[in-house]
């Protein structure tokens, strides 16, 4: 095995063993067997153990809620609950979190979120974590179609009319897959349902109000609770935001242009890095060489499952977090430079490769997103809008319309995205980096002007997604504050804080990729593709 095979291997070990993307691979603490009933006052809830060795201090309920809560007397449903207890004098509620998608599990999220605030802060809080309805450890828990993500898939772009059938195909199958499996559960898996879950997991805490904290799509979860009750919300902080007024079409395809930004920069970076990795000094000619490497296993995928469509998956989570970019690197100079596949499927397996929990979080985040809004049902728009989307951004532009395709199949009819704006609650803080490619900047700005009293923290040339707790002095100090006392900071302009971003990495050796471990923080945590 070369080198680059072995870096990559080693840095697949250690991001495997630490959970490092628990979106698409790992398990979360299973709930206490115990209930409590809804019965809409004060329930209270059975806590038990379930500590882990990274969060010892973590236990575990239950709670039963409607599945309609239109019929609280009708058919109940369970979520699974995570609680990290305040242990200072001082008492400020519950904090309830979550990490995004749709479809993330937030269990460990809790566990997280109490360990990375600094412990003056968080001993002041219940941080509570949960699986929204159907995902992970609640239940019914989604999983429409075992093995859709089983590799190799058709290549995603439709260069001909065979490959946009294939893909077409995958798409409707799955939405049918969905709509026999989850007849009854369809029609009450949105937002809108899983909001009203947060008041009740409220009321069975015997919380006047709560805060909240949520990364990405859990932004807009936030923010459509804080609509809906706004006299509940003591406290908002909202990270990476999502535009609600694109929700979700438009919002996928704003996606795709910032994503080929910054698979660009990456891109750049391996530019900048040619002592390290011998590709060369000119990004463009990078890129070429990026892009043959995609064509050649779209033709003959590398052991036999990554090709065209695996290697997209294997560089997404580039985009996301920089931190990555190292590993990635590794593995794309050892294609490049004389054919070795083995550090790309290594990297694959890490990244790329989608598990029963992957499964789960896709049955969920279809559910919820084609519900939600509605999604054109003419593929002729589909085919329109891709095609020119992918003219200036091809990196993910094909990739992403089939991830939402079956949304142009779904069985249940569409609702009414909410509106958000809100000029009843009390300040809420929002995180924005400028260069985010999964929640672009302009949502932040957007939800900034919608929620008639709220801050925005600009990280200025980051490009992260998820910024607090991921090591930003500047950043978690403000979050610090404003969960210490409410404080927020105050601007003339849209921006009422700019904090810079912290630099990109450095290219790795054997010994560094052992010991990497910041990318298995929170952004082994945020969902994908919110």
């Amino acid at each position: 095995m070369r080198k680059r095979a072995a870096v990559l291997c080693a840095a697949a070990v250690v991001a495997g063993s630490l959970s490092a993307l628990p979106a698409r691979a790992g398990t979360s603490p299973a709930p206490a067997a115990a209930t409590a009933a809804h019965d809409g006052r004060g329930a209270g809830l059975d806590w038990k153990k379930c500590g882990t060795t990274r969060y010892p201090t973590l236990q575990c309920a239950s709670l039963q809620v409607p599945l309609d809560h239109a019929r609280p007397r009708g058919r109940q449903i369970t979520l699974a609950l995570s609680r990290v207890p305040h242990t200072g004098t001082t008492y400020q509620g519950p904090l309830l979190v979550n990490p995004g998608g749709p479809g993330g599990s937030g269990l460990k999220l809790a566990g997280f979120v109490a360990s990375a605030l600094p412990k003056r802060v968080a001993e002041q809080y219940d941080v509570i974590g949960f699986d929204p309805r159907g995902v992970g450890s609640s239940e019914p828990a989604l999983d429409c179609s075992p093995d859709h993500f089983a590799p190799p898939r058709p290549d995603p772009v439709p260069s001909t009319r065979a490959l946009e059938k294939a893909n077409l195909a995958r798409a409707k199958s799955f939405a049918d897959a969905c709509g026999r499996k989850y007849a009854d559960l369809l029609p009450h898996l949105g937002t809108v349902s899983a909001v009203r879950d947060m008041d009740a997991i409220r009321r069975a805490l015997d919380a006047r109000r709560i805060n909240y904290f949520g990364y990405s799509y859990g932004t807009y979860l936030g923010a459509v609770y804080a609509k809906l009750y706004p006299h509940r919300v003591r406290r908002l902080v909202l990270d990476s935001v999502v535009d609600p007024t694109g929700a979700w079409y438009d919002d996928n395809l704003h996606q795709d242009y910032a994503f080929d930004d910054r698979h660009r920069a990456f891109l750049a970076w391996v530019a900048q890095h040619d002592a390290a990795y011998g590709l060369g000094t000119d990004a463009e000619k990078v890129g070429d060489a990026w892009y043959a490497m995609r064509a050649a296993l779209g033709r003959k995928p590398a052991d036999g499952r990554v090709g065209a469509a695996e290697v997209e998956d294997t560089f997404l989570p580039g985009g996301y977090y920089n931190g990555y970019w190292p590993h990635l690197a590794e593995a794309f100079a050892a294609y490049v430079e004389d054919g070795n596949t083995d550090p790309l499927v290594a990297a694959y397996d890490t990244f790329g490769a989608v598990d029963a929990a992957g499964d789960n979080g896709y049955s969920v985040y279809t559910s919820v997103q084609c519900r939600d809004a509605a999604w054109p049902r003419d593929w002729r728009r589909w085919r329109e809008d891709n095609w020119a989307a992918y003219a200036k951004a091809p990196f993910l532009t094909w990739n992403n319309a089939w991830y939402n395709a079956p949304c142009a199949f779904w069985p249940t009819p569409s609702l009414t995205p909410v509106d958000v704006t809100n000029h009843a609650l009390p300040p809420a803080l929002l995180f924005q980096a400028t260069n985010d490619a999964a929640t672009p900047f302009e949502g932040g700005l957007t939800v900034h002007h919608l929620l008639g009293r709220s801050s925005l923290v600009v990280e200025q040339g980051g490009g992260n997604h998820g910024i607090t707790l991921s090591g930003n002095d500047c950043l978690d100090g403000y979050l610090a504050a404003y969960l210490t006392d409410g404080s927020v900071p105050r601007g003339h302009d849209d921006v009422d804080a700019v904090c810079p971003a912290q630099p990109d990495p450095e290219p790795l050796d054997a010994k560094a990729a052992r010991g990497v471990s910041r990318g298995t923080t929170l952004h082994g945590l945020v969902g994908f593709r919110s």
